[in-house]
C-alpha cells in the first residue's frame, strides 16, 4: 500500500517560490490501478516523481507498506527503486541497444547473471507480445512497440508498483487501447499496483478503478471511477468528464432563470423519457438547455441542465418529482427552491 500524507512540494524560481503540490493525502491499495488526472500544470508529474523519491517532498511523507521512503538510506533507496518502476511518454529506450539488451539493462545493474537475465528478458518479450523483436533496435519499432519494450524493461526486476507518466499520450487511440489492455492484463496476472498519471479522461475510464483529480497541486476530488465520473462534484472534475457541463456552469451563473442540473447514471434511467414524463405528470414543460452522456465501464452516465418555467412552487414541485427517480442527483441553482423542496 502507498500512502501520501500531507505531501507538499515547492520550487524556487526566478519569479519566486512555486507550490507544485499542496497537502496531498492519498492511499493507493495493493493491486489498484489508480488514476491521477489533471490538466497541464496541475502537478501530476511532480507528484509521480515524489512517489519514487526522484523529487524530495518539501513537506509530508510517502509511505510504502508503512515505510517512510524519505527516511531510507542510499542502499535502501536503490532497492526500493527496483520495486517501483516507471514508463514514460517518450519511452526512454537506449537507442544503441537492442530490445533484448534494453530489457536486460536493469537486471545488469542488479548484478543478475547474464544467462538468467537473458532468460528473464525473453520471457518478458513474450509477455508483451514481441518475442520476434529481441534483436531489433528501438528505431525499427513503432511507437506502440517501443512502449511495449519499455513496459517489459519496467517489469524486469519484478516490481510491486508500476508508475505510468503520460505513457499513452504519444500514441494513437487504437494503440493506446492495446497498451492499456496490456497493462490491465499484467495487473490481473501479477497483482502489480499501477499508478496512471494522465490528462486524458478516456484513459482513466478504460483502465482505472480509482481516481484522484488534481488541480493547482491540490486533490479536489477522489474516489471510485464510476462514482466520481457519474457524479462529478468539483469544477475541475466536471471540466474533464463533461466539458459541456463546465460550460453550463457559466450559463447557470449568468441566467436569471430557475435552473436544475440533473446528474444521472445507468442506461435504463438515461433512456426513460424523464422530462416528458414530468410534463405529463406535473404539467411542467422544462426546457433542456444543455445535456451530455458518456459510457463508463459499460454503464451510461450524464447530465442535463433544465430551465423550469413558473415560480418557486413549480421549481420545488419539479425538484420533488425528479428526486424520486432512481440514480438521479438533483442540483438546484436557486437557493429558495432547495428550501421549498425540503418542506
Amino acid at each position: 500500500m502507498i500512502e501520501l500524507r500531507n505531501l507538499s512540494k515547492s520550487f524556487v524560481t526566478s519569479d519566486g517560490p512555486v507550490d507544485a503540490l499542496r497537502h496531498v493525502n492519498l492511499t493507493v491499495k495493493d493491486g489498484d490501478i489508480y488514476g491521477i488526472i489533471g490538466m497541464s500544470g496541475a502537478g501530476k508529474s511532480t507528484l509521480v516523481r515524489c512517489i519514487n523519491m526522484l523529487e524530495r517532498p518539501t513537506e509530508g511523507s510517502v509511505l510504502m507498506d508503512g515505510r517512510d521512503l524519505g527516511a531510507l538510506s542510499k542502499k535502501e533507496m536503490q532497492e526500493m527503486r527496483r520495486t517501483v518502476t516507471m514508463i514514460f511518454q517518450s519511452f526512454n529506450l537506449l537507442m544503441q541497444r537492442t530490445c533484448l539488451q534494453n530489457i536486460m539493462f536493469p537486471l545488469k545493474l542488479a548484478h543478475m547473471p547474464r544467462a538468467q537475465a537473458e532468460a528473464r528478458a525473453r520471457q518478458l518479450l513474450e509477455t508483451v507480445g514481441l518475442p520476434d523483436k529481441a534483436n531489433a533496435y528501438p528505431a525499427q519499432l513503432s511507437g506502440g512497440q517501443q512502449q511495449r519494450i519499455a513496459i517489459a524493461r519496467a517489469l524486469a526486476t519484478n516490481p510491486k508498483v508500476l508508475l505510468c507518466d503520460e505513457a499513452t499520450s504519444a500514441l494513437d487511440p487504437k494503440t493506446t487501447h492495446a497498451i492499456l489492455e496490456l497493462i490491465r492484463q499484467i495487473n490481473r496476472d501479477t497483482g502489480i499496483t499501477v499508478i496512471v498519471i494522465t490528462h486524458q479522461m478516456s484513459v482513466v475510464q478504460e483502465i482505472c478503478n480509482r481516481v484522484a483529480i488534481l488541480e493547482n497541486g491540490t486533490v479536489v476530488e477522489e474516489g471510485d471511477v464510476s462514482q466520481v465520473f457519474s457524479r462529478p462534484r468539483a469544477a475541475a472534475t466536471r471540466a474533464l468528464v463533461f466539458p459541456e457541463m463546465a460550460e453550463s456552469d457559466g450559463l447557470a451563473a449568468e441566467s436569471g432563470s430557475q435552473l436544475i442540473r440533473l446528474i444521472f447514471e445507468g442506461a435504463e434511467t438515461t433512456q426513460n423519457p424523464l422530462i416528458a414524463s414530468m410534463a405529463i405528470d406535473c404539467g411542467i414543460a422544462a426546457s433542456i438547455l444543455n445535456a451530455s452522456t458518456r459510457a463508463v465501464g459499460g454503464r451510461v452516465y450524464g447530465y442535463m441542465l433544465l430551465d423550469i418555467p413558473g415560480g418557486p412552487d413549480e421549481l420545488a414541485k419539479a425538484v420533488k418529482y425528479l428526486s424520486g427517480t432512481p440514480d438521479v442527483t438533483v442540483q438546484v441553482e436557486v437557493e429558495y427552491a432547495a428550501k421549498e423542496a425540503g418542506k
